[in-house]
C-alpha cells in the first residue's frame, strides 16, 4: 500500500486508520448478529471494548 502522506505520519492518518478499523469491527459484529438490525448493547460492546491509542496512558494518569 502507498501513503499519500509520502512517509510522514500525523494525526490525521491514525484518526483514519482508527475509524477504518473500529468500521470494520462493527461490521464484523454486524454480521454475525443473527437479526436484521444489530442491538445497541452489542455496539456499545464494540466501540467499548477498543483500546485505542492513548487510551491506557490517560487511565494510568488518573
Amino acid at each position: 500500500m502507498v501513503s499519500s502522506t509520502g512517509g510522514r505520519s500525523g494525526g490525521h492518518d491514525d484518526a483514519a486508520l482508527d475509524e477504518i478499523d473500529l468500521a470494520g469491527e462493527l461490521m464484523i459484529a454486524a454480521t454475525a448478529s443473527s437479526g436484521d438490525r444489530l442491538p445497541t448493547e452489542r455496539i456499545d460492546e464494540v466501540l467499548l471494548d477498543r483500546t485505542g491509542p492513548g487510551r491506557a496512558d490517560r487511565e494510568a494518569d488518573g
